[in-house]
């Protein structure tokens, strides 16, 4: 058989790539290859329904076991990746098997950054990032438990809602003024402290996580005052570090993330990067991003399998993001960092508004709670590089149909 693609990673936009290839008619040979023991799933429920037994493994499977054999793709789990040969065009397993490939295809991800501080080792201390997190973080959620949560982002948040819901006693600690604070504006944060604080949360924020305390399991968290907060049990979700190791020690360009091009190329025409472990270049914003997000796996996914499969479709698209908390969706379309004024429409007292970012006198974000109509109508404008009238922003009686009709 020849060489046909081969996927390092087995996540869910390696899961996109093969299946965009078959899409897109590729024939060849397709292997997935994984270090994790199961098949491509989504990662978005570990931090809500599946952490609230609500999700099962058959619903945040990417795709049913039937699938891969029907359309004949080889996924490999339980091994990884040591080596990349790009001058024979071959790649190493922890195993010494190698495997050849036409085409490469790095879909590594990223894991959890670790504090690297005392008693980190301790039984009782979390990251969330693979289902085998979420497993062991599931059954240590008891109802009564003292959980204690370092960072105020996503995932921090995300657990907070759900261990509220199976009545843990949450401390978040976040050391940023406020949480979210990397993520979205003030208007934002404040809305989510106050929605986490209503149902029981407690959430610190401007504190510093220091160590994690206890003999032979975890009993608190120390701060830098000294102070300990009592924990039976404790997340750290303090961001993630992009595996981009196997790539960078086979010559490619990284820069905090595997450098690609507009068709998720690397430097090397036969191998190809997607997702979290990416840096690509964005045309709307005019710069490289690193973006951890489902959207970009899925969509990196679908152009590096066009241009392995002769559809070359460059990607260039709005970032956008998302959120469940409680009864919230928070949409996020675009980026506000950098941002020097803001529009709010609706008010933050109540469960539905949005937050419009602007500099240069441009649109370059939205933030909206329970907001489906703003935060479509924001993508869109940001796509097309227009801005809505502020006057008719913040008038309530007016569409967002008609605001984008009228946008410049």
């Amino acid at each position: 058989m020849k060489p046909g693609v081969v996927i390092v990673g087995a996540g869910h936009g390696a899961g996109q790539v093969a299946f965009s290839l078959r899409q897109f008619g590729y024939d060849g040979a397709i292997t997935l290859i994984g270090e994790e023991n199961c098949a491509p799933y989504q990662r978005p429920p570990l931090s809500k329904a599946w952490l609230a037994g609500e999700a099962g493994l058959d619903e945040v499977l990417y795709k049913p076991e039937a699938f891969w054999k029907v359309h004949n793709i080889t996924v490999i789990t339980g091994r990884k990746v040591m080596e990349i040969d790009r001058a024979n065009k071959t790649v190493r397993c922890d195993d010494d098997a190698t495997m050849p490939y036409a085409h490469l295809v790095l879909a590594t991800g990223g894991h959890a950054r670790r504090m690297d501080c005392p008693g980190e080792g301790l039984p009782g201390v979390h990251v969330l990032r693979t289902l085998d997190d979420a497993n062991g973080l599931n059954q240590a959620m008891q109802p009564g438990g003292r959980l204690v949560i370092i960072g105020g982002g996503y995932v921090g948040l995300e657990v907070a809602a759900t261990a509220s819901k199976r009545r843990l006693d949450v401390t978040v600690l976040e050391a940023e003024s406020r949480v979210l604070a990397r993520i979205a504006g003030a208007d934002i944060s404040t809305f989510f402290e106050q929605t986490h604080k209503a149902k029981g949360v407690n959430i610190i924020t401007g504190v510093m996580a220091l160590a994690f305390e206890g003999d032979e399991k975890l009993s608190g968290v120390r701060l830098a005052d000294g102070t300990v907060i009592p924990a039976d049990l404790a997340l750290v979700g303090i961001g993630l570090i992009p595996n981009e190791a196997l790539a960078r020690e086979a010559g490619l360009v990284c820069e905090n993330g595997i450098v690609v091009d507009d068709l998720c190329r690397t430097e090397d025409p036969y191998i190809f990067a997607i997702g979290d472990v990416t840096r690509h270049p964005n045309k709307i914003y005019g710069r490289s991003l690193r973006l951890e997000s489902v959207h970009n796996a899925l969509e990196q996914a679908k152009t590096a399998a066009g241009a392995i499969a002769g559809r070359k479709n460059p990607y260039n698209q709005v970032p956008w993001f998302w959120s469940d908390q409680y009864d919230i969706k928070l949409q996020i379309a675009g980026l506000s960092e950098g941002y020097e004024d803001t529009v709010l429409r609706g008010g933050t007292t109540q469960n539905s508004f949005a937050v419009f970012y602007f500099k240069d006198g441009g649109l370059i974000a939205c933030d909206a709670v329970n907001a489906p109509a703003e935060y479509m109508a924001a993508r869109i404008m940001i796509a097309k590089g227009v801005s809505p009238d502020r006057a008719m922003l913040v008038d309530l009686d007016v569409s967002m149909k008609e605001i984008m009709m009228q946008a410049q």
